[in-house]
């Protein structure tokens, strides 16, 4: 049973590592993105006045057709992005003045990155193939904590093999992983979450039935006018600011067609998603607020699903848990970069000549 169980965990490893290995290395340069992109009023203290807000909402979008959205600065990083149409966009600081500019996502090392980690350059198609990567990677810290215990005698931390032999990367892969094992676990098993809704409607059926989250994620309809020549971004901010006091405003978007509403995404103090789920919804043409809703009010299954991804990009929990969440991506860089290798590149004369050979070193 524990050589079929090897067999199918060694396998598996050569063939999905290397995929493994990109997520692990991009999701831990993605943690710190903040600190490393190294562009004026980046390190801003985040503006609260929600006049000030406005104004610099107002002079961003001065000529907004539609589709265009703003993330606002955070608590971390001082900029306000624009984003446009075919991944253009821009930043600026928190008074609306444009510090950079780029017409693709290939001019901003944090965008590209950012496809990488989530749809591998292949949109959905890479997003699939990601999410059958957590899927095995769960499988891995299963089964290789399984393989653990009939070796564990043996334990040694190692941060790299001793030597660059098949036996001894096999031995560093084994003890490295058992102590990285429950970051590796939750690292996979959040993102595969966020990419297999049924996954996280099985993960969090004791707390609401399957179809709760996506109904309650699910933004409501309008009737709502085209875009006017010119909004009133200002009232608009200060509404939002108005029915949600205590929460920060982290997105506005523009409607992409007649008849959509313009949203904000709100922040609210008991939330830990970074750009929230609280929302105001206007209408174009006059700005009027047609909608609300409150994420705090949401089901428990969606607010605990609200909490998957500040888990898994270390939105959450200071310092510590980035540093934390950053060794568990190189950790998983290095496991998958190496399994590779060792499977297919540094394979021993032995297990050459006998396949089904499995090394215990007990």
């Amino acid at each position: 049973m524990l050589n079929a169980l090897d067999l199918i965990h060694r396998w598996a490893g050569g063939v999905i590592g290397l995929v493994l290995a990109i997520l692990g290395l991009s999701g831990a340069i993605l943690v710190f993105k903040e600190d490393w992109i190294a562009l004026p009023h980046a390190g801003d203290a985040r503006v609260t006045d929600p006049v000030a807000l406005g104004a610099a909402t107002e002079h961003l979008l001065a000529g907004a057709q539609g589709g265009e959205s703003l993330i606002y600065a955070s608590d971390r990083f001082g900029l306000i992005q624009l984003r446009l149409s075919e991944n253009a966009g821009a930043y600026a600081d928190q008074t609306g003045t444009i510090v950079t500019r780029w017409d693709s996502f290939w001019d901003r090392p944090e965008l590209w990155l950012f496809d990488l980690h989530h749809h591998l350059f292949s949109d959905e198609v890479g997003e699939t193939i990601a999410g059958v990567a957590g899927l095995a990677a769960l499988l891995f810290v299963v089964t290789g904590t399984i393989l653990w215990c009939r070796a564990r005698k043996t334990f040694r931390l190692r941060i790299l093999p001793d030597r660059v032999t098949r036996s001894a990367i096999v031995r560093h892969h084994r003890d490295l992983g058992i102590v990285m094992a429950p970051m590796l676990f939750l690292t996979a098993l959040t993102g595969t979450m966020m990419i297999f809704r049924p996954v996280a409607d099985l993960v969090l059926s004791p707390l609401g039935q399957r179809g709760t989250i996506a109904a309650a994620l699910k933004s409501p309809t309008f009737a709502a006018g085209g875009i006017s020549p010119q909004p009133d971004w200002r009232s608009m901010v200060g509404q939002a600011h108005t029915r949600f006091p205590d929460a920060q405003i982290r997105v506005l978007s523009l409607p992409k067609k007649t008849g959509d509403p313009i949203a904000v995404r709100m922040k609210r103090a008991g939330e830990w998603l970074p750009n929230g789920r609280s929302s105001v919804w206007f209408d174009p043409a006059s700005g009027r607020m047609l909608g609300a809703h409150d994420a705090l009010e949401m089901p428990q299954a969606a607010q605990a699903f609200n909490l998957v991804y500040p888990l898994h990009a270390a939105k959450v929990g200071g310092l510590a848990y980035r540093l934390i969440v950053g060794l568990t991506g190189l950790t998983l860089t290095l496991l998958g970069t190496l399994a590779v290798w060792s499977f297919w590149f540094r394979r021993s004369r032995r297990t050459a000549a006998n396949p089904d050979y499995s090394p215990n070193y007990a």
